[in-house]
């Protein structure tokens, strides 16, 4: 990842979802994909209580927009879609910043557990389908101060 990628200013706003229900702030994190840069404005659930409800409730999300889920140290991660009404793409994400795994196009309201074989320290959730329309896959690489250059 190159010096130029970790300098850059990640913005905060706060923006507003389809169901009213006022989506918090956000930061840019950058996807580094074998096609380019990908920007996606995250939200950040880095406490047990807003990772306990994460993107429930919605019934959308705006373009290149989500949820990071930072779970503060590498381990095995559980997620479901209990009371999330649409589909989600996760990006399980290691303590390098690369993604392990995708969970595509999530089941909307599933008890189901959603986890991986490999230990992860953070999950971010984008709408369903995204991944893929944006060039997204295993391998890539999140930029953010949260994982080292």
């Amino acid at each position: 990842m190159t010096r130029a990628l970790s300098l850059v200013a990640f913005a905060v706003f706060v923006t507003a979802n389809a169901a009213g229900r006022e989506a918090g702030p956000t930061e840019a994190f950058l996807v580094v994909t074998s096609a380019g840069v990908v920007q996606l404005e995250l939200e950040l659930a880095d406490d047990p209580a807003e990772r306990a409800k994460g993107l429930m409730f919605r019934h959308a999300l705006a373009p290149r927009s989500g949820m990071l889920f930072d779970f503060g140290t590498t381990g095995p991660i559980t997620m479901w879609m209990k009371n999330t009404f649409i589909p989600l793409d996760m990006l399980f994400i290691d303590e390098d910043g690369r993604i392990v795994a995708i969970a595509r196009e999530t089941v909307p309201e599933s008890l189901d557990t959603i986890s991986v074989r490999e230990p992860v320290r953070a999950v971010i959730e984008i709408a369903g389908g995204s991944a893929a329309a944006l060039g997204i896959a295993e391998g890539d690489l999140v930029a953010r101060p949260l994982f080292p250059d």
